[in-house]
């Protein structure tokens, strides 16, 4: 059975190919699917939850560095 990891994988290079087809540009595509991630959380979390969980994708974007929770 896949991960959710490797399904969430599979939908974003679908809709890569869609989005090629279409002539959208992955910038605009990747603003869409934040959005609807965003969406499902909405479903049931909070804002401030959400926030967070954003917060640190965006504190942790250097694949060089370790994540924050994990430096000294």
């Amino acid at each position: 059975m896949p991960t959710a990891t490797e399904t969430a994988r599979s939908c974003v290079n679908d809709a890569l190919a869609q989005a090629k087809t279409n002539n959208i540009s992955e910038d605009a595509l990747a603003r869409a699917l934040i959005a609807e991630a965003i969406a499902v959380f909405k479903k049931t979390r909070s804002f401030d939850d959400i926030a967070s969980e954003l917060v640190f994708f965006a504190e942790n974007l250097s694949e060089e560095e370790d994540y924050n929770f994990m430096r000294p």
